[in-house]
C-alpha cells in the first residue's frame, strides 16, 4: 500500500484534505544534484542507466517531498524503438538525422518488442520503486503520438512543426500509418511500464496546440483516444495537450482519469468546458517561478481556490525552466502543503 496516496486518491475524484502536488520536469535540470550528474553522463546514458534515472526520478523528492514522482526518461526513446535514429545534440535539443519524408521511410519504422527495446525502462521503474519504498505513487509517461511524429518528420525541436504538419497535409495516408505504428508501440509500452509498477501514466501532447481543432481530432485525439482505452482498466491515464484548450470538451467525454490544462486557460473555465466531472491537472505558468517566494505562495493559494480542492492535482501548465531557484520551486510545493492550515 501506498503511504501517501493523495494523488491516486485525487484522479479517482474522492474528496481529500488538500489537492495533491507534483512538477513536470521535477527530476531534473533545476537541481544541482542533477547538474552533477549530467556532468558526468550523456542525456541518453542517463534515460538507459537504470541507476542513474531511478536516482534522478527520487532526487526531487528528497529535497521537496513532492506527492508523486515521475520516472526520469524522455518521450523520445519510443521512435529509438521503433528503428528511427535519436541523437540528443548540445545546444539543439533532439536530433533525428535521418527524418522520415515518405511512405517507404514509414514502412521501415518496426513496432518493437518493448522488452528486447525498452527493458531498461522497467528496470528503472523497479529500481526507482524500491528507493521509493511505497511512500508515494510513481507516474509513467509517454508522448502523444502527433508529438513524437513531429519529432520524427520535423527531425529536431521547431516553432510551428511545419514540415510534420505538411507531410500529414499532403501524405495522410502515410501520417496516419506512421501514428498508428507509434501508437501500437506506445500502448505495449504503457502497459509494460505498468506491470512493472508505475501507478499511473501520463500522456504529453506537447505539439498539440500546433494543429486546428479539426485537424487535432483527425491527427492526435484519437490516437490519444486509443491509448487511454487500452490502459483504463490498468492504470490511471492523465492527458495532458500544451495548447489544447479547444479540445477539453470532447476530452471530458474520454475515460482519462484526469486532464492536465495549460496556463492560457482560467481554473473557471477549464471547469465549465470539463462538465466539473473530471479531475484536472495544472496550471501555474513556469516562467511565473521567477516571482518572489511570497509572491508564488500568493498566488498558488489563489490558484487552488480558483479549481477547489476536490477533483484536482496541483502542477505548472508545462515543464520547470532549468534556471528556477531553488527556494522558489520549494515555495510551489510548500503552498500547496500548507493549503488550508
Amino acid at each position: 500500500m501506498i503511504k501517501n496516496n493523495l494523488y491516486l486518491r485525487a484522479l479517482k475524484g474522492e474528496t481529500v484534505e488538500r489537492p495533491p502536488v507534483w512538477m513536470m520536469r521535477q527530476a531534473g535540470r533545476y537541481l544541482p544534484e542533477f547538474q552533477e550528474i549530467k556532468k558526468k553522463y550523456d542525456f541518453f546514458t542517463r534515460c538507459q542507466t537504470p541507476e542513474l534515472a531511478a536516482e534522478i526520478t527520487v532526487q526531487p523528492i528528497r529535497r521537496y517531498g513532492m506527492d508523486a514522482a515521475i520516472l526520469f526518461s524522455d518521450i523520445l526513446v519510443i521512435p529509438q524503438a521503433m528503428n528511427i535514429e535519436v541523437e540528443m545534440k548540445n545546444g539543439v535539443g533532439p536530433w533525428l538525422p535521418n527524418p522520415i519524408r515518405s511512405l517507404q521511410d514509414v514502412e521501415k519504422a518496426i513496432v518493437p518488442d518493448i522488452d528486447e527495446t525498452l527493458g531498461y525502462v522497467m528496470d528503472a521503474i523497479k529500481l526507482t520503486k524500491e528507493m521509493l519504498n511505497d511512500e508515494i505513487p510513481l507516474i509513467g509517461f509517454a508522448g502523444s503520438p502527433w508529438t513524437i511524429l513531429c519529432y520524427c518528420i520535423q527531425g529536431q525541436g521547431s516553432k510551428n512543426f511545419d514540415k510534420a504538419k505538411e507531410f500529414c497535409f499532403t501524405q495522410p495516408l502515410a501520417a496516419h500509418a506512421l501514428l498508428q505504428k507509434i501508437t501500437d508501440t506506445t500502448i505495449a509500452y504503457l502497459k509494460k511500464k505498468v506491470a512493472a509498477g508505475v501507478n499511473a501514466v501520463q500522456v504529453f501532447d506537447s505539439w498539440g496546440g500546433m494543429l486546428s481543432p479539426v485537424d487535432y481530432q483527425e491527427f492526435s485525439w484519437q490516437y490519444i483516444n486509443q491509448i487511454i482505452e487500452a490502459l483504463k482498466d490498468d492504470a490511471p491515464v492523465i492527458a495532458f495537450g500544451k495548447g489544447c484548450w479547444f479540445a477539453l470538451e470532447e476530452m471530458a467525454q474520454s475515460n482519462a482519469s484526469a486532464l492536465g490544462v495549460d496556463w492560457t486557460i482560467t481554473p473557471e473555465w477549464a471547469r465549465k468546458l470539463t462538465g466539473g466531472n473530471i479531475t484536472l491537472q495544472g496550471n501555474f505558468d513556469p516562467t511565473r517561478l521567477f516571482s518572489s517566494p511570497a509572491e508564488i505562495k500568493k498566488q498558488v493559494t489563489a490558484m487552488i481556490d480558483a479549481f477547489g480542492k476536490d477533483k484536482y492535482i496541483v502542477n505548472l501548465g508545462h515543464g520547470i525552466l532549468p534556471n528556477i531557484g531553488l527556494e522558489n520551486a520549494g515555495a510551489f510545493i510548500e503552498a500547496v502543503k500548507e493549503y488550508g492550515n
